[in-house]
């Protein structure tokens, strides 16, 4: 319910702005179901762009090699980032503390094409000072990835640490608990919403990124998005947007998944306080 508090001109800007964001994409997939193979004229209704779309080897393999990628770096940029946030949260000060978090920040705010830049003179120049890696491959894309997916990790975990309640981690060790087992036991249960946040924002901006791996892919290494702009450069087809219709029911379906396993958590957190505060109270 809409609270009446609020000025009629502000939930008017409010409706345009959430239909100038929303109602491009309704319009995608409802004509992703056109039977016409121009894209802006009415033809009826049909999934025959969807049937196309799945007998397209192209597109195909380049959405596996993207979701390959994408997997591979989300996980490892999770690890990275955790430690990161760990090291900055757990010890206030060591010796390149400073240089560590502009490290981490950096990639968050120096333009894509800055770091596709880089990214590929570092390859280049490896290539010619070790033979590795004699071809920008699955491996320098992965590695391009978890370049600035690990600045986005660290960046939601570190709030969530920050937060945890140390005094729990604290107690487990008095009851006999090494270090390493009351953070996985105890810790890691806190901020596991704030990794899954990570992990899935970390697949997305993988799944998205087109300039960046524009400089690093190699021959025969072309991601999702360098083939749809490829295609979208010659015209746009129905099974292109069959295609976007697909990655914004996966994308929704993750986004749902990750929100009820995060209040799951949060409500498992919240119960167990309890069952701890009744315990210390009898």
């Amino acid at each position: 319910m809409i609270n009446p508090k609020l000025p009629l001109g502000l939930i008017t800007v409010l409706g345009f702005g959430l239909a100038f964001l929303y109602l491009p994409i309704m319009v995608l997939v409802a004509y992703s179901f056109n039977a016409s193979s121009l894209v802006t004229v009415w033809g009826g209704f049909s999934v025959v762009w969807y049937g196309k779309l799945f007998h397209n080897p192209q597109v195909l393999s380049a959405a596996l090699l993207s979701l390959e990628i994408g997997v591979v770096a989300a996980t490892i940029a999770v690890v990275l980032g955790t430690m990161a946030a760990i090291a900055l949260v757990r010890i206030p000060r060591f010796r390149g503390r400073l240089l560590l978090t502009g490290m981490i920040h950096a990639p968050l705010v120096v333009p894509e094409i800055v770091t596709g830049i880089t990214l590929l003179l570092l390859f280049v120049s490896l290539s010619q000072m070790t033979g590795w890696p004699k071809h920008r491959d699955f491996f320098s894309l992965v590695l391009a990835h978890i370049s600035f997916c690990m600045a986005y990790v660290t960046v939601t975990v570190q709030p969530r640490l920050a937060g945890a309640d140390r005094a729990l981690e604290e107690a487990a060790m008095d009851l006999g608990a090494g270090p390493m087992r009351a953070f996985l036991e105890i810790t890691l249960p806190i901020i596991a919403p704030a990794i899954i946040s990570g992990w899935l924002l970390s697949l997305t901006l993988s799944l998205d990124d087109l300039v960046i791996s524009s400089f690093v892919a190699g021959p025969g290494s072309s991601t999702l998005p360098m083939v749809i702009y490829s295609k979208v450069k010659l015209g746009i087809s129905p099974d292109i947007n069959a295609l976007a219709s697909l990655i914004i029911l996966l994308v929704g379906g993750g986004v749902v998944c990750a929100g009820w396993l995060m209040r799951r958590a949060d409500l498992k957190l919240m119960r167990d306080r309890q069952l701890a505060e009744q315990q210390v109270e009898a």
